[in-house]
This record gives C-alpha cells, sequence and structure tokens, in this order.
C-alpha cells in the first residue's frame, strides 16, 4: 500500500528504519525502509516493469532516478553501470537518507541521493529512469517533467513507466507537444497495465 504523504518532504511519524530484502540486478540485496515513503514494503510494480523492461543504462555518465523512494532504481543503475555518476533525487528528507544509506550498505560509492534543488544545473544526463509520482497532480507532474528531460545530454535517453488507467496516453502526447524538435517521445512496451515511455535527445541538435 502507498503511504498517502509519501511526496511530503517531512512525512509524519517516527522514522523508524526496517530490514528489507530484495531482488536488484539479478542478486537479492539487505537494505532498510521505512513508513511514510513510497511503496516502502518492497518494489512496487511500475518499478518492477521499469526495471525488467528497459535496456541497460549507459555504463558511464550521469545518470538520473526521479523520484527514488527507498533507491531500487537508483540502486540498480549503480549496480549495472559502476563507472557512471547515479543522482537520485527526491522530495521526501527519509527517502534520500534511506538511498544513501542503502547505497552505502551495497558498497556503491557512486550514488548521490538529494533534493532536486541539490543537483547543479548544468549537469546533463545521459540516462533517465523513473516511475515518476503521477498521483502529485498534473500540473507538479508537469512541472517536474519540464524540469528534468530537457536535462538530457545529447543522445541521451530517458524511459518512464506510467500506468495505462493513470493518463500514460495524454501523457505521451502531453510530452511530444511540449518538448522542443531535437526530442522523440515513443511509447516502447506495454506490461501488465504499464506503459514504458521513451524519450530520447537528438545525438546533434537542429541547426
Amino acid at each position: 500500500m502507498e503511504s498517502a504523504h509519501y511526496f511530503s518532504t517531512s512525512p509524519a511519524g517516527p522514522f523508524t528504519r526496517k530490514p528489507l530484502t530484495v531482488e536488484l540486478a539479478g542478486e537479492a540485496r539487505r537494505l532498510q525502509t521505512s513508513t511514510g515513503i513510497f511503496s516502502p514494503d518492497g518494489i512496487d510494480k511500475g518499478t518492477a516493469v521499469l526495471l525488467a523492461e528497459v535496456p541497460r543504462p549507459h555504463l558511464q555518465g550521469n545518470l538520473l532516478d526521479i523520484g527514488c523512494g527507498w533507491g531500487p532504481v537508483a540502486l540498480t543503475m549503480a549496480l549495472l553501470a559502476p563507472a557512471s555518476k547515479v543522482y537520485a533525487v527526491d522530495v521526501n528528507e527519509r527517502c534520500i537518507t534511506l538511498t544513501n544509506e542503502n547505497a552505502a550498505a551495497l558498497g556503491l560509492s557512486n550514488v548521490a541521493a538529494s533534493t532536486p534543488e541539490a543537483v547543479d544545473p548544468d549537469i546533463r544526463f545521459d540516462t533517465i529512469w523513473s516511475n515518476p509520482p503521477i498521483r502529485i497532480g498534473k500540473d507538479e507532474l508537469h512541472a517536474l517533467l519540464k524540469l528534468w528531460l530537457p536535462r538530457l545530454a545529447e543522445g541521451g535517453t530517458a524511459w518512464l513507466v506510467v500506468q495505462k488507467n493513470l493518463g500514460s496516453d495524454s501523457l505521451q502526447r502531453w510530452l511530444a507537444a511540449e518538448l522542443d524538435s531535437s526530442f522523440t517521445v515513443t511509447r516502447e512496451s506495454t506490461s501488465k497495465s504499464f506503459r514504458i515511455l521513451k524519450v530520447r535527445k537528438a545525438s546533434h541538435s537542429p541547426q
């Protein structure tokens, strides 16, 4: 069950860590989670689809997880691409703490979880993976995606997983209309009621 306030900066209730064992990058990993965050009891269905369906991230460069929760996407990226730098962003302070702690527990020195404001705005990302927080509302979601997707590097790709009945098709149309002509937006696959959307930045911007 999703926490009703997982997108709060400071969730109500005590921050009590509890153990969590999940499979990431093909192996069981012992991590920590807590109440007051998104999907505290394991990997949610959308994230599971994302991790199963998308190709491996760039092996080097800058990678981004938008809305990191306790870290399943960011940690997977870091495990698959140990020479990369993985940025994980969330507004929830517990999520930031847990992702950094879980990365440390796995010996991953290439993960940095923070608030969005703490990320250098000049950084460009070769790969973005996200199960975006649809339930924050359309305006907030659009603002979030307009903040990050234009920061794709040339030739970079973003992969988004969105449930069909939560507006994946309308989001695809909005992205195609909103982003400039150097971006292409496509539906790559459908799995278990989820769509995988691909946003690619051209290798060379139009003159």
